[in-house]
């Protein structure tokens, strides 16, 4: 336990002494009163003791709640264990050019970014937000942050363009969720992946969003397996049909089809959740099923008031015990 204002303890322990030594002087003077009084037969001796105890329970609560009294105006604080959301939640958008497919209205990445937008504005204000492209390559459009307006600006600005490489997506992720490039090669090897000490961010989560194929001849797994070591959850989130569809790009027909095997393999490397979205209510119902985990921290909450609480029930019941026993109060 811990105190706001320490330097009041001391003048509250010398006036919860006085009090004990004023009330142990006046049943002194009281008792030595009765026996004189006695003395000349105007009163009588008390000559059982058994319930002596009863006498003195209304002032022994009476000094107790006194006391606590006196100590509330330290303002203790205790130290309790606080469950909270908090993290941080990397959403990594596919702007590859089959993102502008119309099957989902007015388009994959439209409805995208608005299901995104949603999700942002739900979150609490203790989660980080961070905003990362991918497509051929992989950028950090907005690093994590509390501030919702710079979140949702970044949604705004992405378009599509370009191949998917979901193994590019997941690194960059990493990198913003650490706050800096996890490996020195955007492309790294398998070796580099297997020696990688990037460190631990169990209060992290990655909202990958594709639509396609992963079209950059690299393995992404190996890429998910260093998140999980990090303690990254991945949850994959896959736009459009695995029967796949044709869109026009730059005057050519390009075929594009949703690997959902790779998108699973991903999830279930980090523990996190593959969740199909084939139509714009699937999308929205995605973001509403995701949330930060539960941690819990320790803060320090002051407890004057439970002091003083306690303080006023016994103050309540030693005046109920002395009406009851003598008729009066005090």
């Amino acid at each position: 336990m811990t105190f706001v204002w320490p330097w009041m303890l001391l003048p509250a322990l010398a006036a919860a002494a006085l009090l004990v030594l004023g009330f142990r002087r006046l049943s002194a003077r009281q008792a030595r009163r009765r026996a004189e009084l006695a003395a000349v037969g105007l009163v009588a001796l008390p000559t059982q003791h058994r319930h002596a105890w009863s006498r003195r329970l209304a002032p022994t609560l009476l000094l107790t709640a006194l006391a606590l009294l006196l100590f509330s105006l330290a303002r203790p604080q205790a130290t309790v264990a606080e469950p909270r959301r908090e993290g941080t939640v990397i959403l990594a958008f596919d702007v590859s050019s089959s993102m502008a497919a119309t099957d989902l209205r007015p388009s994959r990445m439209d409805a995208a970014k608005a299901a995104a937008r949603r999700f942002v504005e739900n979150q609490p204000s203790e989660i980080r937000i961070g905003v990362v492209a991918f497509g051929d390559s992989g950028v950090v459009t907005q690093r994590p942050t509390t501030s919702r307006a710079e979140v949702v600006a970044a949604v705004n600005r992405l378009a599509p363009q370009g191949g998917t490489s979901v193994g590019r997506g997941i690194l960059t992720s990493l990198s913003a969720i650490a706050g800096r490039p996890v490996l020195a090669d955007d492309s790294p090897t398998q070796g580099q992946l297997d020696g990688a000490d990037i460190g631990y961010y169990g209060a992290a989560a990655v909202v990958l969003l594709t639509d396609g194929e992963d079209t950059s001849g690299r393995d992404p797994l190996p890429l998910a397996e260093l998140a999980s070591l990090a303690g990254v959850r991945v949850h994959t989130v896959g736009i459009g049909s695995p029967r796949g569809t044709v869109l026009q790009v730059d005057g050519f027909q390009v075929a594009t089809a949703l690997d959902e095997g790779l998108l699973r393999a991903v999830a279930d490397t980090t523990d996190g959740t593959y969740f199909p979205a084939r139509d714009e209510q699937a999308l929205r119902e995605v973001y509403s099923s995701i949330h930060p985990g539960w941690t819990v921290q320790r803060a320090h909450v002051e407890v004057t008031a439970v002091f003083a609480a306690a303080a006023a029930v016994l103050l309540l019941v030693a005046a109920l015990l002395s009406v009851a026993r003598s008729g009066r109060v005090v």
